[in-house]
């Protein structure tokens, strides 16, 4: 693997575990097994580098998402699979757990992709609900952007709920709970 992507992977892995202030150089030249001429000769430093892997774990996000989401059957159907599909629960989300880090939503440029790729979830999810509807599977009065906006929220919190209690059932209980209230809403 080339340098500057084992930079990107260890990056990612860092941010995810420790966050941007817990995440230095160092640390990710260690992981990296990168020197720090290395570093600087790819990226300007800590936050070229952060923004870009956090460009890639949104990339990779949206990848996993859109395997489910473009899979067929109904639109509740495709909504469950991503709702359901394995994730390492208790160390949360990889993009949202950096929304609690202040250091990064207080740069725009390290932001920015974070936003980016809640903003497509959001959008991908609404357009999954808004064929439901065309096709009769919920009702015309379901508003598509704020059920998406729902479904984001209620996995996000899911993860909130489950590092907090130490165990995956606050995450399983808010999934299983949206998939019934989706299924319920079916026409």
């Amino acid at each position: 693997m080339e340098t500057a992507e084992r930079l990107i992977r260890s990056t990612q892995d860092l941010l995810w575990e420790r966050g941007y202030v817990g995440t230095s150089p160092k640390a990710i030249q260690l992981a990296a097994e990168a020197g720090q001429g290395s570093m600087y000769h790819h990226f300007s430093g800590k936050a070229e580098l952060a923004r870009a892997a956090i460009e890639r774990s949104g990339a990779e996000l949206r990848a996993a998402a859109e395997e489910q989401f473009s899979s067929g059957g109904t639109a509740t159907d495709r909504i469950t699979r991503y709702l359901e599909r394995d994730r390492e629960v208790l160390r949360g989300c990889r993009i949202g757990r950096l929304t609690s880090d202040p250091d990064v939503i207080a740069d725009p440029a390290l932001r920015a992709p974070i936003d980016e790729t809640f903003r497509w979830l959001r959008t991908r999810l609404a357009e999954i609900i808004a064929e439901g509807k065309k096709k009769g599977e919920y009702p015309a009065a379901l508003d598509a952007t704020k059920t998406a906006a729902t479904i984001a929220a209620v996995l996000q919190g899911g993860y909130v709920l489950a590092r907090a209690a130490d165990s995956e059932e606050p995450f399983e209980q808010a999934v299983e709970g949206l998939i019934t209230l989706l299924a319920g809403v079916s026409a």
